[in-house]
C-alpha cells in the first residue's frame, strides 16, 4: 500500500474569498467608491501605504475583529471548490490540512470559525492548523508533499524549509509573478480548479518518475 499524500491548502485567497469580504466590510463603513487593498489576513495593513489608506484599512480591521464569527461569513473562491477537494482526497486518499493565520475575532476561535465554514462547504472533519510562524516551517512539521498557496512569500517559505513543491495561485494571471514563481521552483496556476488539476496528474503519475518530471517541467518545479 502506498503512503498518502499529504496536501496543504492555505485559506483566504485559496478556497475563501478574502478581498470580497473586505470590500463589503469598507463599503458598509465608508460608502462604496475607491478600494484599499485589503491585504493579507496573515499580515495586516502596510505601513508603507499612504497615510490615509492605511487608516481606512486600520478601521475596517477594527470592525472585522469586532465582528462575531467573520471567518464564518466569507464566501468561497469557488462554488464547489471545497467539495471538489474533499471529493479528491477520499478518491486518492489524500491527508489534507488547511493552514491559517487568521487574526483572532470576536465569537468563537479562529480553528473553529474555519472548521464549521469548511464543513458548511462540503468538507467534514476538516483538519485547519492556525500556525503563527512561518508557513514552511509548518509544512516541514507535517511532511507535506504539496501546498497550495496565493502568498508568494508563503510559497518560497515552503520552498525553502520543506520538502513539499508549492503552487502559487495567481488569481490575476499576472505573467511576472508566474516568471518569478518558476526560476524560484515554484509552480503557479490561475484558480483553486486549475490547481486541483495540477495535483490530480501529479498524484496519477506519483509512480511514474519520467512521467511526474514533465509534469514537473511544465508546472514550474525544479
Amino acid at each position: 500500500m502506498s503512503v498518502p499524500l499529504r496536501v496543504g491548502f492555505d485559506m483566504d485567497g485559496v478556497v475563501a474569498d478574502f478581498a470580497r469580504a473586505f470590500y463589503d466590510v469598507e463599503a458598509r463603513l465608508f460608502g462604496p467608491g475607491a478600494h484599499t487593498r485589503p491585504g493579507d489576513p496573515e499580515n495586516e495593513p502596510a505601513d508603507s501605504a499612504p497615510e490615509p489608506e492605511v487608516r481606512r484599512s486600520d478601521a475596517v480591521w477594527q470592525a472585522i475583529r469586532e465582528t462575531p464569527d467573520f471567518w464564518m461569513t466569507l464566501q468561497p473562491t469557488e462554488p464547489d471548490g471545497v467539495r471538489r477537494i474533499h471529493e479528491m482526497m477520499l478518491r486518492h486518499s489524500w491527508e489534507v490540512f488547511f493552514i491559517t493565520q487568521r487574526p483572532a475575532t470576536a465569537g468563537q476561535t479562529v480553528q473553529r470559525q474555519t472548521q464549521h465554514w469548511l464543513v458548511a462547504q462540503g468538507f467534514d472533519l476538516p483538519s485547519v492548523l492556525v500556525v503563527p510562524g512561518s508557513r514552511g516551517a509548518a509544512a516541514g512539521a507535517l511532511s507535506l508533499d504539496y501546498h497550495v498557496d496565493d502568498s508568494p512569500t508563503n510559497c518560497v517559505d515552503v520552498r525553502s524549509e520543506s520538502k513539499a513543491r508549492p503552487i502559487l495561485i495567481v488569481a490575476d494571471g499576472d505573467q511576472r509573478a508566474v516568471t518569478s514563481a518558476r526560476k524560484l521552483g515554484i509552480g503557479s496556476a490561475r484558480t483553486l480548479s486549475e490547481g486541483l488539476a495540477i495535483l490530480e496528474q501529479a498524484t496519477n503519475a506519483r509512480n511514474q518518475p519520467k512521467l511526474l518530471d514533465r509534469i514537473a517541467a511544465l508546472v514550474g518545479w525544479r
